[in-house]
C-alpha cells in the first residue's frame, strides 16, 4: 500500500528544514542539482529569502494561483518534503517537481504518493491539459517512479543539469488529461498498489 500524505500551506518552519534538506548533497541531486556558483538549484522561490520576507511578499509567492506550492506531510504530521504545481495557463501545461527531503523515508513511496495527488489536483480540480516532469539523466530512480505512473518520455534538454562538476542531460517526461483518465484517474488506492506492483515486477 502506499503511505498516505498530505498536501498542506507551507510555513516559515517548513522552509528552515527545507534549506537543511537541501545541504545535503544526496538531496539536492536528487532535485536539480546545484547552481554553477554552488548553491542548491530550487524552483518557483529562493528559500533563505523567504525567511525573512515581508507579509506581503510572503503572499505574492505562496498565494500565486499560477505557482502552486505544498509543503509534503505524513498523516502523523511530520514535515518529508515539498511539492509544486508551476501552471502555464496560457498553455495549460504544469511542472510539478516533487522533493522527498526526509532521507530515511525514501523508497517507501512517498514520491509515487505525492505525485498521484498532485496529478489529481492539477487534472480534477485546475482542469489542466498536460502534466510534465524534468528530471536529471542519473536519477534513474525518479526516471523509473514517472514511467510506472504513465508519464512518456518527451525528449531530452542537453547538459542541463550541473552535477559534481560536470553537466548532465534531463529526461523531459509528460502526461496528458486523456491519459490521466486512463491510467490513475479511474483507479481506486488498491488497483494503484497493485498496478505498481505489477510494473515493478516488469522492470
Amino acid at each position: 500500500m502506499l503511505p498516505e500524505i498530505r498536501l498542506k500551506e507551507v510555513t516559515r518552519e517548513d522552509i528552515t528544514r527545507l534549506i537543511n534538506w537541501l545541504k545535503d548533497e544526496d538531496v539536492s541531486s536528487s532535485w536539480f542539482g546545484r547552481y554553477t556558483y554552488g548553491n542548491p538549484i530550487h524552483l518557483g522561490y529562493h528559500p533563505e529569502e523567504m525567511l525573512t520576507s515581508s507579509q506581503k511578499e510572503w503572499d505574492n509567492i505562496f498565494n500565486d494561483s499560477n505557482k502552486r506550492i505544498f509543503s509534503i506531510y505524513t498523516v502523523s504530521d511530520e514535515h518529508i518534503g515539498e511539492g509544486k504545481i508551476l501552471i502555464d495557463e496560457t498553455l495549460g501545461n504544469a511542472e510539478i517537481p516533487v522533493l522527498i527531503g526526509r532521507k530515511d523515508l525514501w523508497h517507501q513511496g512517498y514520491g509515487t504518493a505525492t505525485v498521484i495527488a498532485l496529478l489529481d489536483l492539477a487534472f480534477n480540480s485546475y482542469g489542466l491539459h498536460r502534466i510534465w516532469v524534468d528530471i536529471p539523466e542519473y536519477n534513474e530512480v525518479a526516471i523509473n517512479m514517472f514511467s510506472k505512473l504513465g508519464f512518456i518520455h518527451e525528449g531530452i534538454l542537453r547538459k542541463s543539469h550541473p552535477h559534481e562538476g560536470k553537466r548532465f542531460d534531463s529526461s523531459i517526461m509528460g502526461m496528458l488529461a486523456s491519459e490521466y483518465s486512463k491510467r490513475i484517474g479511474s483507479m481506486n488506492q488498491q488497483k494503484i498498489d497493485d498496478h505498481l506492483e505489477t510494473e515493478n515486477k516488469r522492470i
